[in-house]
C-alpha cells in the first residue's frame, strides 16, 4: 500500500509542476502571439500543444488526486482530509471549472486565463509548502 501512495503522490506531483511550467508557457506564448495583433497559424499550432500538455498534467492531477482520496479515506477516514488535502482539492476543482467553463466559452477571455494561472500557481506553492513540511 505504501508503494501505492508513493507512486501517486509523485504522479501527482509531476503533474503540478508540468501544470505550472506549461501555464507559465502558456501565458507567454499566447502574450507573444498577440504581440503582433495576429495569431498566425504556426503559433496557434505551438499553443495547441502546450494546452495539450496541461490537458495531461490536468489528468495526472486529477486521477491521482481521486486515488490518493480513496486510498486515504478508507486507511484513515475523515482524518486524511486536512487542510492541505482540501485546499488542494478546492485549487484543483477551480482549475477544471474554470476550463471547463473556458472551452465552452462561458469564461470571458479576461479573467479565465488569469483565474487558470493563478489557480496552477497555488497548487505548485501549495505543494513546495508540503514538500518543506508546512502543513495546515
Amino acid at each position: 500500500m505504501e508503494i501505492s501512495i508513493l507512486g501517486l503522490s509523485i504522479i501527482q506531483s509531476m503533474g503540478i509542476s508540468l501544470g505550472v511550467g506549461t501555464s507559465t508557457l502558456a501565458i507567454i506564448n499566447f502574450f507573444y502571439a498577440i504581440s503582433d495583433g495576429k495569431i498566425d497559424e504556426t503559433e496557434r499550432n505551438f499553443m495547441g500543444v502546450t494546452y495539450t500538455v496541461l490537458r495531461v498534467a490536468m489528468g495526472l492531477i486529477l486521477v491521482s488526486s481521486l486515488l490518493l482520496a480513496i486510498i486515504g479515506y478508507c486507511t484513515h477516514g475523515d482524518d486524511y482530509f486536512t487542510g492541505y488535502v482540501t485546499a488542494q482539492t478546492i485549487l484543483t476543482t477551480v482549475l477544471f471549472v474554470n476550463a471547463f467553463l473556458m472551452t465552452i466559452h462561458m469564461m470571458p477571455s479576461t479573467f479565465g486565463p488569469a483565474i487558470q494561472a493563478s489557480s496552477w500557481y497555488s497548487l505548485g506553492f501549495l505543494l513546495a509548502l508540503f514538500a518543506q513540511g508546512h502543513t495546515m
